[in-house]
C-alpha cells in the first residue's frame, strides 16, 4: 500500500482501545537509511484558543498503527502517547 504525505494529514488518529481522538497526523519521522516511517507526529492542542500556546506534541511509534482506514488511522496505545518535543533528531 503506498500513500502520500499530503494523504497521511488527512486522516485522524484514533486509539482503538478506547476510541480517544487525537488529532491529524502533521508530520512523520522517517529513517533515512532505510526510507520506513518510525513514528506518526500529532501536533499538540491549543489552548485557549491558541493564546496560550499549544499542549506538546505527540508521536505514536510506527509499532502501534494497526490499520488504516479512508478517513482514520488506528492506534493502539497504552494510557497515551509518547508526549513530545521532538529531542531525539541527529
Amino acid at each position: 500500500m503506498r500513500i502520500r504525505m499530503g494523504e497521511l494529514r488527512c486522516k485522524e488518529v484514533i486509539n482503538i482501545a478506547d476510541g480517544s481522538r487525537y488529532g491529524y497526523v502533521e508530520d512523520a519521522e522517517i529513517d533515512l537509511e532505510t526510507g520506513q516511517i518510525q513514528a506518526l507526529v500529532i501536533p499538540g492542542r491549543c489552548r485557549l484558543f491558541g493564546l496560550l500556546g499549544r499542549e506538546p506534541e505527540q508521536i505514536f511509534p510506527w509499532s502501534a498503527v494497526r490499520q488504516f482506514g479512508e478517513d482514520i488511522i488506528l492506534v493502539e496505545s497504552g494510557p497515551g502517547p509518547i508526549p513530545g518535543p521532538r529531542h531525539r533528531r541527529q
